[in-house]
């Protein structure tokens, strides 16, 4: 009984912690990072979760600024790849090298890549060739990699960040469906107000950054992760995050708009996805429950890389936002 009682207070304090640090983060990346809160929280609440982000914006948006804030914040160890064409898989996992021994012998020795690192930027992913991309996202799925037979476990926690310019495509080499849904959210980092846009200009040509104060580590994180996964969440509302990925394949029983403008839907990993950041959300916020309001608010970032648009919707000019407004409107909300 006192190890459960131990276990129970161990939790409630991480759970006031999680709750807490919001605050404090958001100060400390703000030392650095003007606007952009939506973003913030997303990503967030992904790091929480022990989810991998997709981060779509035009360039000099500070997309990789905030993603190396963030990793010094929580004191994870960062690595930036800048994915090009001619990128190989080994580049970015690592290879064997020949080596000699002190004693005159030599032997085959791994050198690690750049991916054995806590937080992993993979800018501008889509301009890879696909089996290098593939090489990333096998690290994500199964935190590993495999170099001539040999399994090399990733250092926990493991995040990939990736950016897509969404302005320049020619050259490019478009994730598939089924990677994309690897990625937990889509991030959407857009230009700041023009408010925000002077505070930007100020600050970065008078005077150097203050210095950001750690204020976890990777073991915290991965506690948060724990905890996160024991968030009570009843039944209807898990059933509601099905219902909205499911809503959004089409089918015999799919709303007409989806029917006539998307060509493929999301999977299960998209309700998964929505569970699990609406719990972290929840303990976010403060709350050691989950409400609708949790799961509605992330449906956005968890469904616009999984939803397929067909030739309907592009004839019509409808974005894949306007869609998932739709269907919001078409899902009715469960009681609280």
């Amino acid at each position: 009984m006192t190890a459960d009682v131990d276990a129970y207070e161990g939790e409630r304090r991480i759970v006031e912690t999680i709750h807490e640090s919001r605050g404090r983060i958001e100060r400390e990346l703000g030392k650095v990072i003007v606007g952009q809160r939506e973003a913030t929280h997303q990503l967030l609440i992904s790091l929480f979760a022990g989810g991998h982000c997709l981060i779509t914006g035009a360039p000099g948006l500070a997309k990789t600024l905030l993603v190396r804030t963030i990793a010094q914040v929580f004191h994870l160890q960062f690595q930036r790849i800048q994915f090009t064409p001619d990128l190989m898989p080994a580049d970015i996992t690592g290879t064997e090298i020949l080596e000699e021994t002190g004693d005159g012998r030599r032997r085959m020795q791994f050198v690690k890549g750049p991916i054995f690192a806590n937080v992993i930027l993979a800018d501008e992913i889509n301009r890879t060739p696909p089996k290098t991309q593939a090489a990333l996202l096998e690290a994500m799925q199964e935190h590993q990699v495999t170099a001539a037979g040999v399994r090399y476990p990733l250092e926990e926690p493991f995040f990939v960040l990736a950016t897509q310019n969404p302005i320049e495509m020619e050259g490019t080499y478009p994730l598939p469906e089924a990677q994309l849904d690897r990625f937990m959210f889509n991030v959407i980092v857009d230009y700041l107000p023009e408010d925000d846009e002077v505070a930007v200009v100020q600050r970065t040509t008078s005077r150097k950054t203050e210095p950001l104060e750690p204020l976890f580590d990777g073991q915290d994180v991965l506690r948060f992760h724990e905890v996160v996964r024991k968030v009570p969440i009843a039944e209807d509302l898990v059933r509601h995050a099905v219902r909205i990925a499911s809503a959004t394949r089409p089918g015999p029983q799919a709303p007409d708009f989806i029917n006539n403008w998307v060509s493929w839907g999301a999977g299960l990993r998209a309700a998964q996805s929505l569970v699990l950041g609406a719990k972290a959300r929840a303990l976010l916020e403060g709350r050691f429950h989950v409400t609708p309001d949790d799961i509605r608010a992330l449906v956005h970032p968890t469904l616009r890389h999984r939803i397929l648009l067909g030739y309907r919707a592009e004839a019509d000019g409808v974005a894949v936002d306007a869609v998932i407004d739709r269907l919001l409107e078409h899902i009715k909300r469960p009681h609280d």
